[in-house]
């Protein structure tokens, strides 16, 4: 069957020059799907996950659109699109690609995202733009001292529409939203498609085309996945040793916390591994420089909270480790498709601990796949965890032992101080 050719499409001659540029000619599924939709005016509800070339496919007709119309518009800047994402490396990966794609048009956007200073992103909306890629809470601060507004905004698109609703977006989105003019465009992409999602759709969109390029949850066929069962203690040392081998060129390790995240970055880096780390309690600045070593190959291993599971693009990412499942098993899907990206192939290695096996059953379910167990089989479950330790005996071998918070006091008197202090002073008899 013939493919289907960017020229073939119909796009405006700068965007098929910035297009040649980019050594772009044959587009993805969902760009095949979506564009000529798209350019004829029609909602639309994507479902695809990152990796699949949606930037491209809403960005090109918006692009090509604004372009076209823009003799129309002529006057002041006013805003015309409306990109949200639910991170900032997301928006600015989205902000990259429209100005790649608009390098040869006179379009003028903005990037604006929490963890940075305010003052340039409501400069930049004072001076006019014409496209905003934007998070939800971040949009709304700005917007209170910039002088633009949204009352001219045509074309409305919602990113990873799922991950916002999960990060607790929905009440910024629906703010924005109330702010837009009723006459425009809107499309919503979303890699999964939960009652949430759906109920929103039904909200911003009218007579929808729906595109979909994958299944509602899928694993990539490429990708091997294996599960090494080992204590929490032994994790740390594991992943040292799996890094001696070299054809791990480029790694994501995923951890479910941001300190677990430092401290397995700390450990790499005292092991003579390049390493850095990347969550939410990172500045942006330190995010973004994070993310470029770890492009340019400065860094070999970047650990990430699921903040790295959706959205970052990274090339030729060899291997995914998770250090600790997530208790999500939809994130793991997401967590894995950062390998075997753009037809390669790449490895998803996970570490499970006792406490874990519960998750990894559930990540089973969901992507019925059973995940090959390499070395040591499981051991037993870990045992529920207590409600509560009981007071030792006075009598037995359990008596308190002396320590410097206690030397010197008699067993108990502390136990009775703290139970006459939360009484408190005596109430007078109404």
């Amino acid at each position: 069957m013939t493919k289907v050719t960017f020229a073939a499409l119909g796009l405006a001659d700068p965007l098929q020059r910035a297009l040649e540029t980019r050594d772009h000619t044959i587009p993805t599924p969902i760009q095949a799907q979506a564009i000529p939709q798209l350019l004829e005016g029609r909602d639309m509800l994507g479902i695809a996950q990152t990796g699949t070339g949606k930037t491209g496919a809403f960005a090109l007709p918006i692009l090509h659109k604004l372009f076209t119309d823009w003799d129309k518009k002529r006057g002041p800047r006013r805003t015309r699109a409306l990109i949200l994402a639910p991170t900032r490396e997301l928006a600015v990966q989205i902000s990259d690609e429209f100005r790649a794609y608009g390098a040869n048009l006179p379009i003028r956007s903005a990037c604006i995202f929490g963890g940075v200073g305010r003052k340039p992103q409501v400069d930049s909306l004072n001076r006019g733009v014409d496209i905003i890629v934007a998070t939800p809470g971040r949009l709304l601060d700005v917007m209170n001292d910039a002088r633009g507004k949204l009352d001219s905004v045509e074309f409305l698109v919602l990113d990873e529409a799922d991950r916002m609703l999960d990060m607790g977006f929905v009440k910024d989105v629906k703010k924005i939203i109330a702010a837009l003019p009723q006459q425009r465009q809107s499309l919503l992409f979303s890699a999964t498609m939960p009652k949430d999602i759906v109920a929103l759709s039904k909200e911003i969109l009218i007579d929808p085309v729906r595109v979909e390029v994958t299944p509602e949850v899928v694993t990539v066929d490429k990708i091997d996945q294996i599960v090494r069962h080992v204590p929490t203690s032994s994790k740390a040392q594991l992943l040292t040793e799996l890094l001696a081998d070299e054809s791990m060129t480029r790694v994501i390790v995923f951890t479910r916390t941001k300190h677990r995240a430092n401290r397995v970055s700390d450990h790499l880096g005292k092991a003579g591994i390049s390493a850095d780390a990347i969550h939410g309690n990172k500045s942006q600045a330190a995010r973004q420089i994070a993310l470029k070593k770890f492009r340019d190959g400065r860094a070999r291993v970047l650990v990430a909270t699921d903040i790295a599971a959706r959205g970052i693009d990274v090339d030729a990412v060899s291997h995914v480790v998770n250090y600790e499942l997530p208790n999500e098993p939809e994130s793991y899907v997401h967590r894995i498709g950062r390998t075997a990206r753009a037809g390669a192939s790449g490895q998803a290695i996970s570490f499970c601990d006792p406490s874990e096996q519960g998750y990894l059953k559930d990540i089973e379910k969901l992507t019925g796949v059973t995940v090959t167990v390499v070395g040591d089989p499981p051991g037993p479950p870990a045992p529920p965890p207590q409600l509560g330790n009981r007071a030792p005996s006075r009598g037995g071998q359990n008596r308190q032992k002396p320590n410097a918070e206690n030397a010197g006091q008699k067993p108990g008197a502390s136990r009775g101080r703290k139970r006459r202090n939360r009484r408190g002073p005596k109430q007078k008899a109404a």
